[in-house]
């Protein structure tokens, strides 16, 4: 299989109805658990993959965000974890 790398910076809003919660991520079907801030995953640089981010907090999982990305896609993405518990996140390409 070949690989290529993307970077995932992993952003928590200033203020949030929730503490201590740390994001999960998950390429293909494999989940790990990751850091607030910027990292570098690989990815099939051959196919598409589907990538997902999660909060949990050993009751549920909030701030659920999904995106599938192709090969020629761009190498910098972000995920942005609600204000929330109950709210959505958001994953996508990285503005700069």
């Amino acid at each position: 299989m070949n690989v290529r790398r993307i970077e995932l910076t992993m952003r928590r809003p200033r203020f949030a109805l929730y503490a201590g919660i740390k994001p999960t991520l998950i390429i293909g079907d494999r989940g790990q658990p990751t850091q607030w801030g910027r990292g570098t995953w690989q990815v099939p640089s051959d196919r598409s993959v589907t990538i997902g981010v999660y909060l949990f907090n050993r009751v549920w999982r909030f701030g659920q965000a999904e995106a599938t990305l192709d090969p020629e896609d761009a190498a910098a993405w972000e995920y942005r974890a609600p204000m929330l518990p109950f709210l959505p996140g958001r994953l996508g390409r990285s503005r700069g």
